[in-house]
């Protein structure tokens, strides 16, 4: 099996993934698609269509044209690869299969995603399939999807469709529930690093959604018959500040560990060193155990330790994001973004389309810092038609409708950037509608300032001193305090 099946699968029915339509499912149902468990064979066993078969599978197409279905993905994310496993299907297999990528929002409905106008990015080109076998592929594509089209040519049988990959979950979804979250949860990013058993089952189930539904579904290691102990590390989907742990032994009753401890990394430390932030603590059977993290410490992994040995079905890591945790993955999820909607994301910043296009093909960004930078390059070399361009997105100073078609986004930001302004007395604001008459007469564009916890009084003054400047001048200062605006823009779309 190749590497990227390390990665978890993103389309499993165990995290949520769902087959929402196919044009065709005669001989057996596209649900089968993504069942968790292995593909199985019964000799004897007939449907009133068929033979039965653990699969998804197509009647035989007697006109041009090929097979497909949709597949909304349990966890948004980078794809690494897929398995077309066909096991079982021999003379009913397909030729070739191909599959298509789209990002879209999770409640998307599959009107929207069979119309005609929806784009799709093909991540895996017409590839040729075998029969009884777990087809691999690799896929290089570097976005975010959160939707598969998966085409079988011209017709046949699956058996499982795995598409494994990197978790990018929507961020701005999952912190609007709450400051304290799992940090390592799977559909948070979680991800098993190392372990150092893994004899009985995998550890990466300890991430899991859900309760566990039996012994198999967690973590368990062999008996241990020398020294030593068993542990698992993690990297954490955001790192943070940890509050609370909950080890949950359910359904290990002869073979718990003994006791547990938890210590905590941070990655961009180097070199690494490991810090315990929660001494070896008694287990009990079949049961759910809650410690308080006492000691305040940002960690980006731990590692969880059991004593000597024994089964875990879940472990959770509940902790509040570091801001330095969200920005990292707020640069993670610019990078990853269809070019279509980075674009878009990138003008909610600055409005200039054409610095939106040339700040986007110099992703990836490895850090902050060179995103900000690159902004501040791009812009300095843009023309005049560029910056109006980009001054006509905003409102003028103290009213809220823009000459350019803002989204609701940069609409919100700007509200946000005058609030000050916007409690300011009748005559107040009066005066200041006046005075950008004045300024948008002289100079032939509206009065961009950067706005944030400045009071009308301050506006008034910097307006009233910049109408003094010849063109060319202004248009300079101009250009700055849409740089200023852009940068703190850009500061909160990092952190999510």
């Amino acid at each position: 099996m190749s590497d990227f099946t390390q990665w978890i699968d993103l389309a499993s029915e165990r995290v949520g993934g769902r087959v929402l339509a196919v044009n065709d499912e005669f001989f057996a149902p596209k649900e089968n698609l993504l069942k968790v468990s292995k593909p199985i064979w019964i000799e004897d066993k007939y449907t009133d269509r068929g033979k039965w078969v653990d699969g998804w599978e197509t009647r035989r197409r007697r006109t041009p044209g090929f097979d497909w279905c949709l597949v909304q993905l349990g966890i948004p994310g980078v794809l690494r690869g897929v398995v077309v496993d066909t096991s079982y299907f021999t003379g009913n297999y397909p030729e070739y299969c191909s599959i298509e990528a789209c990002a879209l929002e999770d409640d998307a409905r599959t009107e929207e995603l069979t119309s005609g106008s929806l784009r799709w990015a093909e991540v895996l080109p017409k590839s040729v399939l075998k029969g009884d076998t777990q087809n691999c592929f690799k896929i290089s594509d570097p976005h975010r999807y959160t939707h598969l089209r998966f085409n079988i040519f011209p017709d046949g049988g699956v058996a499982r469709l795995r598409v494994h990959g990197e978790v990018l979950p929507d961020w701005k979804r999952v912190l609007a529930e709450g400051a304290c979250i799992d940090l390592a949860a799977v559909a948070n990013g979680g991800r098993v690093l190392d372990a150092s058993d893994m004899f009985f089952s995998a550890p990466q189930n300890l991430l899991m959604p859900d309760e566990s539904a039996h012994m198999g579904d967690g973590w368990e290691t062999r008996r241990r018959r020398g020294p030593g102990h068993d542990w698992v590390t993690i990297r954490l989907g955001l790192a943070g500040v940890l509050r609370q742990v909950e080890v949950d032994t359910t359904h290990f009753k002869g073979n718990f560990p003994e006791s547990c401890s938890l210590e905590v990394s941070d990655s961009a430390a180097s070199p690494r060193t490991w810090k315990e932030v929660l001494r070896r603590m008694p287990l009990q059977s079949d049961s759910t155990h809650r410690f308080e993290i006492a000691e305040s410490v940002s960690a980006s992994e731990v590692r969880f330790n059991i004593f000597p040995d024994g089964g875990v079905a879940r472990l959770r890591v509940y902790g509040v994001p570091t801001r330095e945790g969200r920005i990292a993955e707020g640069l993670r999820w610019l990078n990853a973004m269809p070019d279509e909607a980075a674009c878009a994301a990138l003008l909610n910043c600055c409005g200039s389309s054409a610095w939106a296009e040339r700040v986007l093909v110099r992703r990836p960004f490895h850090d902050a810092a060179r995103l900000l930078d690159a902004a501040r390059e791009v812009w300095e070399k843009l023309g005049k038609n560029d910056w109006l361009e980009a001054f006509s997105h905003h409102p003028k100073i103290g009213e809220r409708k823009a000459e350019g078609a803002p989204s609701e986004q940069a609409r919100r930001w700007s509200e946000q950037e005058q609030r000050s302004v916007a409690n300011s007395a009748p005559r107040r604001l009066d005066e200041l509608a006046s005075a950008n008459q004045r300024y948008q007469a002289r100079f032939g564009y509206i009065f961009i300032v950067c706005a944030s916890g400045k009071s009308t009084e301050e506006m008034l003054a910097i307006l009233g001193e910049r109408m003094s400047n010849d063109h060319e001048t202004e248009l300079r200062v101009a250009a700055g305090e849409q740089q200023k605006i852009t940068r703190l823009r850009l500061e909160k779309m990092l952190e999510l």
